[in-house]
């Protein structure tokens, strides 16, 4: 490695793993993400749409789709962030472990929170009054 200020190239070989672990890793969050909001309720392909997605998701949350909103102060965007992830924990029913793992490892503990057997309660996990038990909102 020279000093010069230079940047070595890489082979094309690694460059070529990069980008296919890089689209690997965003299939499967888009797949995650698409079986949180099917068993919240909503539809899946919602995952796939940029600014739909995080609107659900808020809604899924927080009871509120527009505090989305909120991501777009910056320096805000970070601590509510983490308590989207505390308050997703607390929607499908997770511990305070559970929601320390969404704000460390979002991309590990989506996947179990999508594939697992864990069901939607509610916004800040809460029931709303009347609804059915079992997983809430029922399957449309």
């Amino acid at each position: 490695m020279d000093f010069n200020g230079t940047m070595p190239e890489l082979p094309g070989w690694l460059v070529a793993v990069g980008v296919i672990v890089g689209l690997a890793c965003v299939v499967l969050g888009v797949v995650a993400l698409f079986k949180i909001f099917a068993k919240a309720g909503k539809p899946g392909w919602h995952a796939i749409i940029p600014i739909l997605n995080l609107y659900d998701l808020y809604e899924i949350c927080w009871g509120k789709g527009i505090l989305f909103l909120l991501m777009l102060i910056p320096g805000v965007n970070v601590v509510v962030n983490i308590i989207l992830y505390i308050k997703m924990a607390r929607a499908f029913g997770q511990s305070t472990g559970f929601a320390i793992g969404l704000i460390f490892l979002p991309f590990i503990f989506q996947l179990i929170l999508g594939f697992g057997t864990a069901q939607y309660i509610g916004p800040d996990g809460v029931r709303p009054a009347g609804a059915p038990l079992g997983n809430y909102p029922p399957a449309q």
